[in-house]
């Protein structure tokens, strides 16, 4: 009895979530914590754990497909997990080995044109690892509805690092100049990752860390970071559609503060050069605004266009 209540209020929050949801962030990326802590409780081993987690991993799919979600990228095996003890390492290698087949064969995921591919040091994986992400790649290779990343002997900082040595070795063969070294230059001398900045990170487990994930598409674009206690193999959907609130309130917060600013520069400079962009910003984001604000506004606003 008690088991039919709890669903029955989850399934009335979820559509309570759902009825406040008003935007999707369009890249999700996922730390997967826990699986191990998971499978202590339960009494069994960390391979249990891992495999408890990667049910989560084909649910969290749906859910993006269902919501919208364009781009998820998974933390699978970082650089540090190298580390772990061997026998768990190498079952980590057969799962992901398992599910990357399983997923590239599966009809869920050819009927909802789920791109997979791999980002990291993948030549650092033993020969199955690789043979599956080249397998999954190329059987899902022409779609482009949702793209999934597997972050495979992945690290941020040794990425940036790597791409920091190339651009100094141009600038000191002088292919370059010091000058010209921007944001555009970081991402190209970057390996092919994501194919757009992350909007949403969610970690499970409770520890309030981003574990060197993504640092240049995430920190870059101010993503909105979502930590929770329950493990992986115990994230639901009502846990997501809460990440999901926390980066709408970002969002909208990030956008009355654009409104803002804006209507700062546009009361500041008056005739000033800058004055016309300001007042572009403003007509983009005034709808951010709470309706007192709003209202004030709309004499800056409705001045013609420049």
């Amino acid at each position: 009895m008690r088991t039919y209540l709890r669903r029955l209020a989850d399934a009335a929050y979820e559509r309570l979530l759902r009825a406040e949801l008003s935007e999707t962030p369009s890249h999700v990326a996922v730390i997967q914590d826990g699986n191990r802590r998971y499978a202590d409780r339960q009494g069994g081993d960390a391979a249990d754990g891992h495999r408890a987690g990667a049910q989560t991993t084909e649910q969290l799919l749906d859910w993006c497909d269902e919501l919208g979600v364009r781009e998820v990228t998974l933390y699978a095996f970082s650089t540090e997990n190298f580390e772990r003890p061997p026998e768990e390492r190498e079952h980590l290698f057969d799962l992901i080995t398992e599910k990357l087949r399983e997923f590239a064969d599966a009809d869920r995921v050819h009927d909802a044109e789920v791109r997979i591919r791999a980002i990291g040091d993948r030549d650092r994986l033993p020969e199955r690892v690789r043979e599956a992400v080249d397998y999954a790649e190329a059987r899902t290779r022409e779609y482009d509805r949702l793209h999934l990343n597997v972050a495979l002997a992945y690290g941020g900082r040794a990425e940036l690092l790597g791409a920091a040595r190339d651009i100094a070795r141009e600038v000191a063969a002088g292919e370059r100049d010091p000058g010209e070294v921007d944001t555009g230059a970081v991402e190209a001398a970057l390996p092919e990752g994501p194919t757009r900045d992350v909007d949403l990170i969610v970690r499970t487990g409770g520890d309030e860390r981003t574990s060197n994930f993504l640092p240049w598409q995430a920190n870059g674009n101010e993503a909105a970071v979502y930590f929770c206690t329950p493990y992986w193999p115990e994230f639901r959907k009502i846990d997501f559609l809460r990440g999901i609130r926390t980066y709408q309130h970002r969002e909208q917060s990030w956008r009355r503060t654009r409104a803002r600013r804006a209507l700062a520069l546009v009361r500041a400079l008056g005739g000033d050069a800058e004055t016309p962009r300001a007042r572009r910003v403003l007509r983009r984001f005034r709808d951010a605004l709470p309706s007192g604000e709003r209202e004030a506004v709309e004499e800056e606003v409705e001045q013609p266009a420049d």
